[in-house]
């Protein structure tokens, strides 16, 4: 189970150590936390807490303190234990409720503190799954999360409970999922997530693992990915035999109810259709009421005035089931690409023979006058002179 560390107080961050770094590597990377499930074989994470993120596979958490290291899991469960899931998976009408349990499990030969809570799902910058953090009072699917603290545990202002697991310790957490009666339909995703406590650190870190909540209300759904806020700029090559490079920002917003990815895609091009190019972009998950940010490249020739569209394609991500129609939606765009270098040359190719030629008859007129001038000083008609070749250098 990969593992984001982040520093919450002021000073330096703190670098993740390798163990920590590989679990990243292998699993379902996020922003803060990730959001993965260990499987039948979570007890190899004491050894090796960066295998495969596949379902059933065992992944981890490790985290580095000053008594020691602590590698630990959350993982879906039954009451009697991990069952093998890799996520928690509910279709839920509104009003609705479900019981599950996830199970935290500490590996290390040393007891460890864990704040365990339930947060709204969200999608990094990255387009990694998260959660929000602890400090953020969830306001989606997370506050519909009821985790049912064991005897002994401390209350967490905010949600959730802190409490100690000795070496080797596991607990199994009831938890209950109630979906409010006016909830809207679609999905809603969350976590419920452990955090290490560590009050002897000289810097706080943020280390968690959890467990995703794949959460849908029934009900009529909209699915609907769009392309929106597009800017493009054109930037000339100065090779004036190559393309220029046309930069693409936009912004893809979920305007349905569903999780959707999306394949991005620019066309651009010239008047009539000539030197038409593009470029596609996936995009893996943009939740509902979302965004990513997109920023991609084509080159493109200087056509003085290029004019295409910005498509956004809905895909359904992994298992999920959308029963309604899924229609790409496009936007208009329009770049000026003047070719300001092949004009310069063009001037040069042209210009330079042209001055050439001026040059050499306003010399000649010179020579002419100062022909001129001399044979009326001498008073020699100009008809009378022998003829004289004005420029000699064209001899």
């Amino acid at each position: 189970m990969p593992v984001i560390r982040t520093t919450t107080s002021a000073r330096r961050r703190r670098p993740a150590s390798a163990a920590a770094r590989c679990a990243a590597s292998a699993g379902l990377l996020v922003g803060l936390v990730t959001l993965s499930a260990t499987g039948t074989h979570a007890a190899d994470a004491t050894q090796a807490p960066a295998s495969s993120g596949s379902p059933g596979s065992s992944s981890g958490s490790s985290s580095g303190s000053a008594s020691g290291t602590v590698t630990w899991t959350v993982e879906p469960a039954t009451a009697d234990g991990p069952d093998g899931r890799i996520s928690l998976r509910h279709a839920l009408d509104p009003g609705a409720s479900v019981d599950e349990h996830v199970v935290v499990t500490n590996f290390s030969d040393r007891p460890a503190t864990f704040h365990v809570y339930a947060a709204d799902g969200t999608v990094s910058a990255d387009g990694d799954f998260d959660v929000r953090p602890s400090e953020d009072a969830p306001r989606d699917s997370g506050a519909w999360v009821t985790l049912q603290a064991p005897e002994g545990a401390e209350p967490v202002a905010g949600g959730g409970f802190r409490v100690a697991l000795p070496a080797g310790g596991s607990l199994v957490v009831p938890l209950t999922v109630t979906v409010p009666a006016q909830a809207r339909p679609g999905d809603h995703p969350a976590g419920v997530v452990a955090e290490l406590v560590d009050d002897e650190a000289a810097v706080r870190v943020a280390a968690r693992v959890g467990v995703r909540l794949h959460l849908r209300v029934t009900g009529d759904i909209r699915a609907r990915v769009a392309p929106d806020d597009v800017e493009v700029r054109w930037e000339p090559s100065w090779n004036p035999f190559a393309p220029g490079t046309a930069h693409v920002r936009y912004v893809l917003r979920n305007e349905g109810d569903v999780r959707l990815g999306a394949r991005a895609g620019v066309t651009l091009a010239g008047p009539a259709g000539t030197g038409e190019v593009s470029a596609t972009t996936q995009v893996r998950e943009v939740l509902p009421e979302g965004s990513a940010s997109v920023e991609t490249t084509v080159r493109l020739w200087p056509l003085v005035r290029a004019s295409g569209e910005v498509e956004a394609v809905p895909v359904v991500v992994g298992d999920d089931v959308v029963d309604v129609a899924l229609a790409p939606s496009a936007v208009p765009v329009v770049v000026w690409a003047v070719p300001w270098v092949q004009l310069v040359l063009l001037l040069l190719v042209v210009g330079v023979p042209v001055l050439v030629v001026r040059q050499r008859r306003r010399s000649a007129r010179r020579v002419q006058a100062r022909i001129d001038a001399a044979l009326a000083a001498a008073g020699v008609a100009p008809h009378d002179a022998p003829e004289v070749d004005p420029d000699p250098a064209a001899a």
